[in-house]
């Protein structure tokens, strides 16, 4: 079987679509089209199913996508061990991270491991959204679940804690609440639930059934600086709000519990600059794991 053939069915499987794919391929549309025509040809069944807003994969797709990325995974390796890749780190690593995480965590840390590198490049994107790995638009996710699909492999980083916190200038006008019936007398800061990458981030119910923001923030850094400004009372991470003198902590309700996990695909374990990434970010937090207690 042809490999370019491969490559190409997984680029269009990754891009949901022939033209991004074969932007992503530098290729010429019709080129990609017509490679993905000759390996169903060859494969004597369809592949994928156009449609006016891109492709989507059949059940046949579904199943020589599973192959396909073995394949990529032998060959990854393979160039790794003939090049002797296990003795330089070098190339592109893209981190997908929560913003919290990924701006107030990171992004200070991640120049060291580029420093230490030169040949070294690193992504963060750290915005309020989940990540593809199986359609690489991350090498790396940090995430608030462990995933349970997927040919992906997972760590837990560390638990880390939600509290309510006030700004000190909202505090000194209105008083903090001393109940969470009080609580509700108040203005609150809160997220957008129906943008939550997750059910595990709409948490606010666990401070209370009635939790009614009156100003909403799609992100947790967002959500930091209005309270940080005054706006109301917010449920903010604990180890981003501890760093500002300007917050203080509401004590009303028991602290809420989650958890980070380090995730990549398992395509890309033998790559030694994943590797090298998903080990530094690992130690980062372990060095650090007070931060978040």
């Amino acid at each position: 079987m042809n490999w370019d053939d491969v490559r190409i069915f997984l680029a269009v499987a990754r891009a949901g679509q022939i033209l991004g794919a074969a932007r992503r391929l530098e290729l010429n549309h019709a080129t990609v089209s017509r490679r993905v025509a000759a390996l169903e040809a060859r494969l004597k069944t369809r592949l994928f199913r156009r449609l006016t807003t891109g492709t989507e994969l059949t059940p046949a797709g579904e199943r020589f996508l599973r192959h396909a990325e073995r394949m990529e995974a032998d060959l990854i390796a393979a160039r790794a061990e003939v090049a002797g890749e296990g003795d330089v780190v070098a190339g592109t690593v893209r981190i997908g991270a929560p913003d919290g995480f990924g701006v107030a965590f990171l992004a200070p840390r991640l120049g060291a491991l580029t420093a230490r590198h030169p040949d070294l490049a690193i992504q963060l994107v750290p915005v309020p959204r989940s990540f593809s790995l199986s359609r690489r638009e991350a090498d790396i996710a940090i995430t608030v679940d462990r995933p349970t699909e997927g040919r992906l492999v997972a760590g837990k980083l560390v638990d880390y804690t939600l509290q309510l916190f006030a700004g000190r200038g909202y505090a000194a006008e209105h008083g903090l609440p001393g109940t969470l019936d009080e609580l509700a007398r108040h203005r609150l800061v809160g997220y957008v639930a129906d943008l939550a990458i997750s059910p595990t981030l709409d948490y606010a119910a666990e401070i209370s059934p009635d939790w009614n923001a009156a100003f909403a923030v799609s992100s947790a850094m967002g959500q930091v600086e209005a309270v940080r400004a005054g706006a109301g009372i917010g449920i903010l991470h604990s180890f981003i709000a501890r760093r500002h003198d300007d917050l203080v902590p509401v004590p009303v309700a028991p602290p809420i519990r989650r958890s980070y996990w380090l995730v990549y695909h398992e395509s890309v374990r033998p790559m030694r600059r994943v590797q090298a990434v998903a080990e530094h970010i690992a130690a980062l937090v372990d060095a650090e794991r007070g931060l978040f207690q």
